[in-house]
């Protein structure tokens, strides 16, 4: 005799996470609330930085490292929820990207990265454009955001899954 089996629940699927990585300028936050709008959770380094005062970058380290500890708790909840999340920061080095995938891991996500490429004449005109208004426009000298450029790692495939995005043009400025 054939026992029929229970149906099984189904299964959760686990949640979606992107992390936008650009240098400052590139073109992150635009793509970042373009994934919002279709219904993802977005998490915000400089808006977070920002709300609680930090006006001047590059912060502290150990301002830095509180910041990202918040995040990083706030995405494990997120994700746990069962939320499509994405993190709006930098990701400047491998390490820093590492650090997050590492922390997702456990969590059975692998989160794919969201390179934001953007020509670096259409970067430093960006910078040189803003003004101290919000966490997503703060100043940056251009010596600052000259080292910035230099110093970013970019993103290969051979870390993980990533999809490379066209910040040479954002919603906020006519195409020309």
């Amino acid at each position: 005799m054939n026992a029929s089996a229970a149906p099984c629940p189904a299964e959760r699927l686990a949640a979606r996470v992107v992390l936008v990585c650009g240098p400052a300028g590139s073109g992150k936050t635009t793509h970042a609330r373009s994934l919002e709008d279709a219904g993802y959770v977005r998490l915000s380094f400089d808006e977070e930085a920002w709300r609680l005062g930090h006006r001047d970058h590059p912060l502290a380290p150990e301002v830095a490292a509180a910041v990202h500890a918040d995040l990083q708790r706030r995405l494990v909840e997120r994700v746990r929820a069962g939320d499509d999340v994405v993190v709006d920061t930098s990701f400047w080095s491998r390490e820093s990207r590492d650090t997050y995938r590492q922390l997702l891991a456990p969590e059975g996500v692998a989160p794919v990265v969201h390179y934001v490429e953007t020509p670096r004449d259409v970067v430093l005109a960006r910078l040189m454009d803003r003004r101290h208004t919000s966490g997503n426009d703060v100043v940056v000298p251009p010596d600052r955001a000259v080292a910035y450029l230099d110093g970013f790692q970019v993103p290969t495939p051979d870390e993980g899954p990533l999809v490379v995005v066209d910040g040479a043009q954002s919603r906020n400025e006519p195409a020309t």
